[in-house]
């Protein structure tokens, strides 16, 4: 039963031309200052994290697109930076047939939902080379960030986001 509605959904997908496949994963930049080091190690331990996500995307040839994700982490212990460290995870998609609606949200959610365990992964390795604690960073809800900046941009053209009952 389970190969037949399997089936049914890749037909379904042939006809309406839509296809989604990862090509690549890479690190496009990566980044690591201590600025304080080694007098940082001697002090007590109270850190503060400040974390800035950024992703933007790129139409390459074809139906190609590069997606890349940036993590900039600053962690302070009291006034004093501890470091800053930042990722660029990328990944080439290959992404056709979907409407316009569509594309965006897999550009704006979709693909950066898979990046990110790549991009954590490559920071948490970044800190612990550093021979700072590891630094495991909470996953990230995308589709809540897609919708949360749609509406941002619907209120900065002038058009409120329509009222729905729950």
């Amino acid at each position: 039963m389970t190969e037949q509605a399997n089936n049914g959904a890749a037909a379904a997908q042939e006809e309406q031309g839509a296809q989604f496949s990862l090509q690549r994963i890479y690190v496009r930049d990566l980044s690591f200052e201590a600025p304080k080091s080694p007098e940082i190690f001697r002090q007590e331990w109270n850190p503060s994290v400040a974390l800035d996500l950024n992703t933007r995307q790129k139409a390459l040839e074809g139906d190609f697109h590069e997606v890349v994700l940036t993590l900039s982490v600053t962690v302070k212990t009291g006034e004093e930076v501890a470091f800053i460290a930042e990722v660029q995870q990328a990944g080439i998609f290959l992404i056709k047939g979907l409407e316009p609606q569509a594309m965006s949200h897999t550009l704006g959610a979709f693909c950066p939902n898979i990046l990110f365990p790549y991009a954590r992964e490559a920071l948490d390795s970044l800190v612990t080379r550093g021979s700072f604690p590891a630094l495991m960073l909470a996953p990230v809800n995308f589709d809540a960030l897609y919708a949360q900046e749609l509406q941002r941009i619907q209120q900065a053209a002038g058009g409120a986001a329509p009222a729905t009952a729950h």
